[in-house]
């Protein structure tokens, strides 16, 4: 493991200060454990690892560029813009990352079946790619309100061969998705592993998903150290459960002259009901297996959210962004709809690159940083996925918006 990261455990396993842990029913306990001790194996094992990263290269398309964003860096007028290119891995978002790695896992483990839950899309999409091409019976979990806004991933993951089932219940986001889920998983632990796709959920999962979508943050540093010949002075990356973000961070978190920022999504305004934003607006409590900040009334009940990106519509957050906005070393901003959508717009009409909503959060924020940032300094953005999927979402935007 990278051991950076795990410096500011509080020696209790599976915490990162006072939240992480293993909320779970005690039926998934052996699994849990099964699957840390394999981890912990197999990550140390040169075998695994060379395959993990023969797998990244040739079947994910790894490495990913480091683009400078000379058109957007010219019309912001600030700081220049580096965009960490995970839209051009196979299936279109840095998912892939994490599903090789635990699809590997899952075979190790002697595992035949996976199930995994999916809020955009692009981690049921990834998943399905990667069961299809190791030959894994896969079950995708997706929220029918996300499958009618991303009915391209849908169809993608069908043809696919994975088996999707849309989840009614509630407001059929991810959160939703994410329960059913676990259902299956309890039901069926002797046969099925549960590939979580973000830094979520009870130990080892948030490390595990950690260390997979670490070569982000390797790539991004080796890469901008060779074309710069220094580190950044900020990374931005949007925030949702946390994988794509805590990827690229990791490999920065001992550098105190780069300052990390995540973006939540704002939503139509920090309001309850408005927005997704847990870390701006959440308290501490417990979702989905393990502590952080979640987005909770005053008898502890699960608010609702609101946010024109589905990977972004989840209540809570990874706990080891509960323990980095509580310690300072990383910070946590928001950005509107509006924003993202305006982002969105300018990096298609700009640089010819069509972003995922969730990432252009993110260049939603560093927008508004660069144009108040010295020209000497370097922003790098991840875009974290590609937009095709969210095409329908940005048109029904713009008509409500008329």
């Amino acid at each position: 493991m990278s051991g950076k990261s795990d410096m500011h455990r509080n020696g209790k396993k599976g915490y990162y200060g006072a939240y992480g842990g293993r909320f779970v029913p005690e039926t998934l306990v052996p699994a849990l454990d099964e699957l840390e001790k394999c981890f912990q194996g197999a990550w140390h094992d040169r075998s695994f690892r060379r395959e993990f990263n023969r797998l990244l290269k040739d079947f994910g398309g790894r490495p990913s560029p480091l683009y400078l964003a000379s058109n957007l860096t010219r019309r912001w007028g600030g700081a220049r813009i580096y965009l960490k290119r995970e839209d051009l891995n196979h299936t279109g978002a840095h998912k892939i990352n994490n599903t090789i790695g635990q699809v590997l896992l899952a075979k190790r483990l002697g595992k035949k079946r996976i199930v995994a839950e999916t809020g955009a899309g692009q981690h049921g999409t990834a998943t399905a790619a990667t069961c299809a091409m190791m030959g894994l019976k896969c079950v995708i979990y997706m929220g029918s309100h996300d499958a009618r806004r991303q009915h391209p991933n849908v169809m993608r993951m069908k043809y696919l061969n994975a088996e999707v089932r849309e989840v009614n219940s509630g407001l059929a986001t991810l959160k939703e998705a994410t329960s059913e889920a676990i259902r299956d998983w309890v039901t069926n632990v002797q046969s099925t592993h549960y590939i979580i796709g973000s830094t979520v959920g009870p130990h080892p999962y948030p490390m595990i998903v950690r260390e997979f979508q670490s070569v982000i943050g390797k790539e991004t540093r080796a890469q901008l150290l060779k074309s710069e010949g220094r580190l950044p002075d900020y990374v931005v990356a949007c925030i949702g459960g946390g994988s794509n973000s805590m990827g690229i961070f990791s490999s920065f978190l001992s550098d105190r002259k780069v300052t990390l920022i995540g973006v939540e999504s704002a939503g139509k305004g920090l309001k309850p009901g408005l927005h997704a934003a847990p870390l701006a607006k959440g308290s501490p409590g417990v979702l989905h297996g393990s502590r952080t900040y979640i987005l909770q009334d005053v008898e502890g009940q699960i608010e609702l959210t609101n946010t024109i990106s589905a990977g972004l519509d989840y209540p809570g957050v990874g706990p080891e962004h509960a323990f980095f906005k509580d310690t300072g070393r990383i910070q946590y901003r928001t950005a509107l709809d509006r924003e993202a959508i305006a982002a969105f717009r300018e990096l298609c009409r700009y640089e010819g690159i069509i972003p995922a909503l969730e990432s252009s959060f993110a260049l939603a924020f560093a927008r508004k940083l660069a144009r108040h940032t010295s020209q000497k300094r370097i922003i790098v953005v991840n875009l974290s996925g590609r937009g095709d999927k969210d095409m329908q979402s940005v048109m029904d935007y713009g008509h409500q918006t008329e």
